[in-house]
């Protein structure tokens, strides 16, 4: 079975636009959660966290005459640099009149060669190459066989929510509420499977599964895959009345913990199959996605089943299929990017079935970083996982207080090396809905 490599990631998140601001980020550990800026969020606890505001994009606010809400533009933005990264971009293309609008990542190109271009910064495009171009016919692309596989909690609801309330001016024109892979799959042209996974916070995981299993069915070449979430005054309320939002922030597997709080963003990451990743000569390879675990709990609407038994057995076969055992060395799993949301009984259950299948092996928490962000929650994890890999170092924990006794999970404080080749990524969702994936380093 061929291989299915990252070959290219992109975000934009409350760290910032770009890869590189979120791998720095990721080192700094020092994160909060701010006010949103909704004069309408009447709720005990309004708190999120958000892109910076010079980092949102500013367009493009329709595409094809269809409205784009936040959600749709943090796709592109993520996407439009992820595409970049794996060098699949178009070459720079004369102004059609389409209204592309800037976006954060449009200044996010870099040289992405063996050392991950750290040193150019987010914003040193390559020559002659325009974010706003669809993909580079050179690359030997056939657009038949590029898909798109994205995901979100809520989509473009922030679009509808402006409108219900008179805050933004009514449209003449009908807009979907999830067309975020639509938008993407539009904006460069891909002619495959375009679809947008929506089952709640295992949505993204999903995605990545789904573009996962295209390339090995040989159905699609490269698959354009994550997730994207933007503040919503629906959701947002929905979770302070179910009482399950942390007045601080968001601080899994804590003794304190109260609770999620909810962030913002995009995480993109362009698989390839590795026979196609070499006939063009990919650049930058920064892992692969080796396994992948689906199961239902079939239990509760909202809550885990408490023995944890279909989890367990979804990180089971993600490590199975990657063939990853426990241990250090190249063969071991080396981290997990746990799903603990600092709800309390989510991380009880997953912390308990961790300390059996791989008790030693320290545990990332990107929610711990950026909050909870619901459809975009499996892709940030993942791109977290595929820059540990490609990095080979596990950054620290943003500090999450005294840790929960019953949560006997190690979460470093500060970077180490890592120990194994692999890496485990879970998300779940309501309706019992689990996922794990396991990714691997690129092979040499």
């Amino acid at each position: 079975m061929d291989d299915v490599l990252i070959t290219g990631l992109g975000a934009l998140s409350p760290l910032g636009a770009g890869t590189d601001a979120f791998w720095r980020g990721m080192h700094a550990a020092d994160t909060a959660p701010l006010r949103v800026p909704d004069p309408l969020a009447h709720m005990d606890h309004p708190l999120m966290y958000l892109v910076p505001e010079a980092d949102v994009p500013d367009g493009p606010e329709e595409q094809d005459g269809l409205p784009l809400g936040r959600g749709s533009r943090f796709a592109l933005a993520a996407a439009r640099e992820a595409v970049l990264d794996a060098g699949l971009a178009g070459p720079s293309a004369p102004d059609t009149g389409r209204d592309r609008g800037r976006g954060a990542a449009q200044d996010a190109g870099r040289d992405t060669g063996q050392d991950a271009g750290r040193d150019a910064g987010p914003d040193a495009p390559r020559a002659g190459l325009d974010p706003r171009a669809g993909l580079d016919p050179r690359a030997g692309l056939d657009p038949r066989r590029v898909a798109v596989a994205l995901s979100s909690g809520m989509g473009d609801t922030d679009l509808h929510e402006g409108w219900w309330t008179g805050q933004a001016p009514a449209s003449g024109r009908w807009a979907p509420t999830f067309p975020v892979a639509s938008v993407v799959g539009g904006w460069f042209g891909a002619q495959g499977v375009n679809t947008c996974v929506s089952n709640a916070c295992a949505a993204s995981g999903y995605a990545l599964s789904v573009a996962a299993d295209l390339i090995r069915s040989g159905e699609a070449d490269v698959v354009i895959a994550g997730g994207a979430e933007a503040y919503s005054r629906v959701a947002l309320g929905c979770f302070n009345r179910l009482g399950a939002i942390d007045p601080e922030r968001c601080r899994p597997f804590s003794a304190e913990r109260r609770g999620t709080v909810f962030g913002e963003g995009a995480a993109v990451l362009v698989l390839e199959s590795a026979a196609h990743a070499r006939a063009r000569g990919a650049r930058t390879v920064y892992g692969r996605l080796a396994g992948a675990g689906w199961s239902c709990d079939a239990y509760h609407a909202t809550a885990p089943e408490p023995s944890g038994a279909q989890i367990e057995r979804a990180m089971r076969e993600a490590l199975r299929e990657a063939g990853a055992g426990g241990g250090s060395g190249p063969g071991g799993l080396g981290f997990v990017m746990p799903h603990g949301t600092g709800t309390e009984l989510n991380d009880v259950v997953e912390s308990r079935v961790l300390g059996a299948l791989a008790p030693r092996t320290p545990l990332y928490s990107v929610k711990a970083l950026i909050g909870h962000t619901g459809g975009a929650a499996g892709a940030f994890a993942a791109l977290a996982a595929a820059l540990v890999l490609h990095h080979k170092t596990l950054p620290p924990n943003v500090p999450i207080g005294e840790p929960d006794p019953e949560c006997a999970v190690p979460l470093p404080s500060g970077s180490a090396p890592m120990t194994g080749g692999y890496g485990l990524v879970n998300a779940y969702a309501f309706g019992g809905n689990n996922i794990s994936l396991v990714f691997g380093e690129a092979a040499a």
